[in-house]
């Protein structure tokens, strides 16, 4: 069986041609998507964990992370899993675990963040491997107990740039490592797609004339845009290159949205403008850190023993020692996902009223911070000035004005984005697709047509 696979930064789905149309399938409960999180008691339990789901035996796999396996079975015995137990969680169970443990286990979110980085070691590569191939079975095996039959081909949604830097070297790697874990997960064939255009897909089904149409993907870790022909013309091609305009894409997305407001927003309460006794501010470095959990060096940086020991001391030299300490607080009990995660709830409840107090009991009793819709805009009006920038330049690089825009994604309806897009490139029709499933569906349709 051939499905469309959006393995997200924010959110996963999958979707199967039933009777002519998409159907996407319940992969949490009743709910069609699943939050790409992660948490397992102990990291050496994911190897393990992707070990014990090998659709076939892979004695080079096995024999590769050796190492790895032989610690899981001693981290098993020492958590008193059971032999039917992996300690490894998903989705809405993985932030459940996170929330309650902290400190005490590994939690990734957004994981296909990190796959285009520069610089990554050979052991760093494996380790993202594993962690996407964890991912890409645990999907699977829902989906397949879901439908009653096996999975042997997808395609799967790729942004047009993993990362800002790197350029095509980084946008192979992250391929490279997601082919990988999908061949390991039990996919015999596999595509990838441009996620924009997989929206476009969808969106050219329903045109009754041809268009030029500017798609505007906004992810949870990348903003793309796709610049296409589209209508009855070129439908039914299966070979559409010569439609594709233009494509622009850009390591920013809606996870950048709620990093921003939890900086703006949520750090002056950890001591973010405020000063040094000595008068001068503090250092903001600290503070990204803290926010950018997309970023694997920011929180290597921000978790390592070297800045707690600064951090203790600077707590002698500051002019609130008190806003410091709670900054020490979530780097102590590795909390930096529940603040931007407090984040992202204010951006969600900012898109439909006017204030939201931010819970930040997890750092200390009774601690909030309210902040309203004008907050929110100055907090991440430089991330929209980018998206903007990027449909600018995909208009450029086409050297034509499209007919209309369509907006996907799930921060691609925001009222604050539409106002950015229009001061960029003016006065141009804006469609809302789908928020979530648009790319799923047109990954459906492209595998339903070129696998036979």
């Amino acid at each position: 069986m051939k499905v469309g696979f959006d393995y997200g930064s924010s959110n996963c789905a999958m979707g199967v041609m039933q009777n002519g149309e998409v159907d996407l399938l319940r992969l949490e409960q009743d709910k069609y998507y699943l939050p790409s999180t992660m948490y397992a008691m102990h990291n050496a339990l994911i190897p393990a964990f992707v070990n014990r789901h090998l659709n076939e035996p892979d004695p080079v796999y096995t024999q590769s992370r050796q190492g790895l396996l032989t610690v899981a079975q001693q981290a098993k015995r020492d958590l008193d899993l059971e032999t039917h137990e992996t300690g490894v969680f998903f989705g809405q169970a993985a932030i459940s675990e996170y929330i309650e443990f902290p400190e005490e286990g590994f939690f990734v979110k957004s994981p296909k963040s990190f796959f285009g980085a520069v610089g990554l070691k050979p052991q760093q590569i494996a380790f993202f491997e594993d962690i996407a191939a964890a991912m890409m079975v645990e999907i699977k095996r829902r989906a397949e107990s879901q439908l009653h039959q096996s999975i042997t081909d997808t395609v799967i949604g790729r942004p047009v740039n993993f990362q800002s830097v790197g350029g095509e070297e980084s946008n192979q790697q992250a391929v490279n490592i997601l082919t990988t874990a999908a061949k390991r997960a039990g996919f015999k064939e596999v595509d990838f797609l441009f996620e924009p255009l997989a929206a476009g897909i969808e969106y050219e089904s329903r045109l009754q004339q041809d268009k030029l149409v500017l798609v505007v993907d906004i992810g949870g870790g990348t903003s793309d845009c796709s610049f296409v022909r589209m209508g009855p013309s070129y439908r039914n091609n299966t070979q559409r290159q010569q439609d594709f305009l233009a494509h622009t894409g850009k390591r920013i997305g809606g996870n950048d949205l709620d990093i921003a407001l939890a900086y703006h927003q949520l750090m002056p309460l950890c001591g973010l403008g405020s000063n040094m006794s000595s008068g001068l501010p503090m250092p903001s470095q600290l503070y990204w850190q803290a926010c950018k959990i997309n970023d694997i060096q920011s929180q290597l940086d921000f978790y390592s023993d070297k800045l707690a020991r600064e951090l203790q001391s600077m707590l002698r030299d500051v002019a609130e020692p008190q806003k410091l300490a709670r900054l020490l607080h979530i780097q102590q009990n590795k909390l930096t996902h529940q603040v931007v995660r407090e984040g992202e709830l204010g951006k969600i409840a900012l898109s439909e009223q006017a204030k939201f107090n931010a819970n930040l009991g997890f750092i200390e009793p009774q601690l909030t911070s309210e902040f309203t819709q004008q907050d929110f805009a100055e907090s991440v009006m430089s991330n929209l000035e980018q998206m903007g920038m990027l449909a600018k330049e995909a208009i450029h690089q086409a050297g034509s004005k499209p007919d209309v825009i369509y907006l996907t994604g799930g921060s691609a309806q925001s009222p604050l984005l539409k106002a950015a897009l229009a001061q960029q490139i003016g006065d141009i029709e804006m469609v809302n697709g789908d928020n979530f499933g648009s790319v799923t569906a047109g990954l459906t349709k492209w595998a339903d047509k070129i696998f036979k």
